[in-house]
């Protein structure tokens, strides 16, 4: 009977850690935590405020949410939102913080046992320079140049980069390519692989730490800055992104924990 109270302590315990955002069960433990859940395999996803906001319009997008095995609380303003809303206090999880815990695992940075999706050969030179100044050596067959996939695309197929992960069958798959297509790439692998390696859709998260994109500090993703540092970096890249994203205030007063649909949504 201890060993049964225990075992439903422990689950009420785990189900602290989780919270219903827009019908999307979003973990805000610790980065440590986190890593934990995912050493036995799955999906990994970090959605963005900038993507957050097609949940509802953008059924490609939202499948893969629902069907992510961890979603953490990487969107500021999406935290921000929901304690306002909810008078809650959840706090914010980054991708930023999440990778820095992956990349210190003995079994991520073992050569061979993870296989990095690279946006772009520019990303992959940063990237990977950066990571080998980290002690972390990545071997040229573990490395995948990702094609351009489309958002346009409902389902991204790619059988190049599934016969590759079949032939080196890596524990971890590290996907570093945009928010809202990284998602449904992390999808079609957790659904066609003949086994489930830990897929982590980590997005921009390495590219702010290798010079790649604009270095972020430590206290600044802390203090839910990081949108500052790339919009001043190129503002007219990333301005009309951000405040395009203010949708999603909307969208989260409407629904809170209910999953938008396409057929429900009002003009935001």
């Amino acid at each position: 009977m201890l060993s049964n109270l225990l075992d439903q302590g422990e689950r009420e315990c785990v189900m602290h850690e989780y919270t219903t955002i827009l019908g999307i069960d979003f973990f805000h433990g610790t980065a440590a935590q986190a890593v934990d859940r995912m050493r036995n395999g799955g999906l990994l996803v970090v959605p963005a405020a900038p993507a957050l906001k097609d949940l509802g319009s953008n059924a490609a997008y939202r499948e893969s949410l629902v069907n992510a095995d961890l979603a953490i609380t990487d969107s500021a303003f999406m935290v921000l939102i929901w304690n306002w809303l909810q008078r809650a206090a959840i706090t914010r999880l980054s991708g930023l913080e999440y990778l820095r815990e992956l990349i210190l695992q003995p079994d991520t940075r073992e050569p061979g046992n993870t296989v990095w999706v690279m946006a772009s050969p520019v990303s992959a030179k940063h990237n990977l320079t950066w990571l080998s100044r980290q002690g972390i050596d990545v071997p040229a067959n573990c490395v995948y140049l990702a094609p351009m996939y489309g958002k346009e695309i409902k389902e991204v197929e790619d059988t190049d980069l599934l016969q590759m992960l079949e032939d080196l069958r890596p524990q971890h798959v590290i996907v570093t390519v945009g928010g809202g297509t990284q998602e449904r790439l992390g999808l079609y692998l957790k659904r066609n692989l003949s086994y489930l390696p830990s897929i982590h859709c980590i997005g921009a998260a390495i590219a702010f730490l290798s010079g790649d994109q604009i270095f972020i500090p430590v206290w600044a993703d802390k203090m839910y800055l990081g949108w500052l540092f790339r919009s001043i970096s190129e503002p007219r890249q990333y301005i009309p992104r951000y405040w395009d994203a203010r949708k999603l205030f909307a969208l989260m007063k409407r629904y809170r924990n209910r999953l938008p649909l396409a057929d429900e949504l009002p003009e935001l």
